[in-house]
């Protein structure tokens, strides 16, 4: 019985170790053919993973002296953090009053969040250029950061909603009888307490705009106004000349900002914190 149990673990453990070498590679090895590509000195024609390299910056420097990287990365980051500002502040409130309160409509609105969330972006681009064209918003970022907020609330919602769930009744409870109004109830009691969902929530919001091409490529029409996914494509859309060095060392610098932002927040993503915080 017991060498039957240790044959049943190990082989466990070594397919486990086998799916996790095997994802390492699928991860790592695109991941060392963008790095060693950006680093190459000289023209790259193809994704390779190459031993023989020279490191030069000079893709670095060539991405924002000769290309308009620099614009679209300034403009990629502006949408980021707007987007993230304004589409987790919504998520937090909606989450906290779907939780909290019991209003009109409420479980409906929750199934109708379900429902616009089971159509595809891809069903909606043609409104979208519709609209865009009716607002005067093409090339716009307030358009597109418009269209961010509003694709991220409706499942999102429903994951702040669940995490304020775990959060116990009882401490809004106590703090109401201590006569602290709605407004304290959630700024200094709940809201600490799902710090961890807001950071996630937060770092989604902000990946999205570095990550989306379909979208942003449909309504920015000119090059200046070019996210850096849309300006990106744009280094490997011409057969006849591929600029992969770029695209690589491009790639690697919109991986900057989403990297720092991850370790600011890093302390966050905790679970947890309500352990305890329910005295009975």
């Amino acid at each position: 019985m017991n060498n039957s149990i240790r044959i049943k673990r190990r082989l466990t453990q070594t397919l486990t170790y086998l799916y996790l070498i095997g994802l390492s590679i699928v991860i790592i090895y695109p991941l060392l053919i963008t790095i060693m590509s950006a680093f190459k000195a000289g023209n790259v024609v193809a994704f390779k993973l190459d031993s023989n390299v020279n490191f030069s910056l000079d893709n670095f420097k060539g991405l924002f002296t000769e290309t308009l990287y620099g614009t679209w990365y300034l403009n990629t980051l502006i949408i980021a953090l707007i987007t993230m500002v304004v589409q987790t502040s919504i998520i937090v409130l909606a989450g906290y009053a779907y939780s909290r309160y019991n209003f009109l409509a409420r479980k409906q609105s929750l199934v109708f969040f379900l429902i616009i969330q089971m159509v595809p972006t891809m069903a909606a681009l043609t409104a979208f250029f519709v609209m865009a064209l009716m607002l005067n918003a093409l090339n716009q970022s307030w358009f597109l950061i418009f269209l961010y907020v509003g694709g991220g609330i409706p499942m999102n919602a429903w994951l702040m909603k669940g995490y304020f769930d775990t959060v116990p009744m009882s401490l809004d409870e106590s703090a109401k009888l201590d006569g602290a109004g709605h407004f304290r109830r959630f700024w200094q009691i709940v809201l600490p307490l799902v710090r961890p969902m807001v950071a996630v929530q937060a770092l989604w919001a902000f990946m999205g705009p570095f990550g989306d091409y379909i979208l942003s490529s449909f309504l920015l029409r000119e090059k200046e106004y070019y996210t850096v996914a849309v300006g990106l494509q744009t280094f490997v859309s011409n057969a006849k000349n591929l600029k992969i060095a770029y695209f690589s060392a491009g790639a690697i610098l919109i991986a900057l900002p989403i990297c720092t932002l991850f370790f600011f927040l890093q302390k966050n993503f905790v679970s947890g914190l309500t352990s305890g915080g329910d005295k009975g």
